[in-house]
């Protein structure tokens, strides 16, 4: 199997999952071993009803001294946007240029067991990506939408330059959220053939909206725990090719979820050497 230029994975920053599946007093070693390795960042996911999304990030950051935290994603049905706000301002000043943070629908039916699912989720998006933008600049804000609320709310510590993605799927969240965010985010499922459908259209949504700054795109890839380097050198090559500029590798098992066992830390050790390539 022949490996991929140097040159086509560098144009990708590489990533690691610790998926929600893994028990929380497992994430000091993972995120030590993770930083050791040379992985630049490690991703973490808001999952109903196994783990947080900020209280795992602050760790993290606050354990290692490099490595960049994602979170893919903060489900904007479960949380208020100031409350949003309030927490990835004081990390993102609190560990500058290190924090990645995700927004999105979430998964509808969790959104529905907790009485936060609305009937229109695009309508949420767009006003609490706004929303949550112009607070993380700085802005005194009012508005009266259909489910976004805030009247005279303005962060007293704003943060410098945090990045705002969003994660979408389908082809109306997708100009959304190349629209209203500084890049998207996309599940491990989408496959290389989807993953540059929906980042044309995000791009275009990009050129309708007159944005020229680039397109940060986030691609989450589900691989067999036990991956050889080689092969997963391809899979990212693959994806970089069609647009992605992150790609953050999660190890699945035979069963299909996120492997819950000891392997994350081999997987970690296959990702690493690529990542060093």
């Amino acid at each position: 199997m022949s490996v991929p230029s140097p040159n086509l994975l560098g144009m990708a920053t590489i990533g690691l999952i610790f998926p929600p599946d893994q028990p929380p007093e497992r994430l000091h070693e993972i995120a030590l071993a993770t930083e050791a390795a040379g992985i630049e960042e490690l991703w973490l996911w808001e999952d109903c009803f196994k783990e947080s999304g900020m209280a795992p990030a602050g760790a993290v950051l606050a354990w290692t001294e490099h490595l960049r935290v994602g979170i893919g994603l903060f489900p904007v049905p479960l949380r208020n946007v100031a409350l949003t706000a309030m927490e990835i301002a004081t990390l993102a000043r609190l560990f500058p240029e290190r924090l990645l943070p995700g927004i999105g629908h979430g998964v509808l039916d969790w959104m529905g067991q907790v009485g936060a699912r609305v009937a229109s989720p695009l309508t949420l998006l767009r006003e609490y990506g706004t929303a949550l933008r112009r607070l993380l600049e700085g802005e005194n804000v009012t508005v009266e939408g259909r489910y976004v609320n805030l009247n005279d709310v303005q962060l007293s510590w704003p943060p410098q330059n945090v990045p705002l993605l969003v994660g979408a799927e389908g082809p109306k969240t997708l100009a959304l959220a190349g629209e209203i965010g500084d890049g998207i985010i996309l599940t491990g499922g989408t496959g290389t053939e989807g993953a540059a459908q929906a980042i044309s259209i995000a791009q275009q949504a990009r050129r309708d909206a007159g944005i020229d700054a680039e397109l940060d795109v986030v691609s989450f890839l589900s691989v067999p725990v036990t991956i050889g380097a080689d092969e997963l050198s391809e899979q990212i090559a693959a994806l970089t090719a069609v647009g992605a500029t992150r790609v953050s590798v999660c190890g699945v098992s035979e069963d299909g979820p996120p492997d819950g066992s000891e392997r994350i830390l081999g997987l970690l050790e296959v990702v690493g050497q690529v990542a060093g390539r």
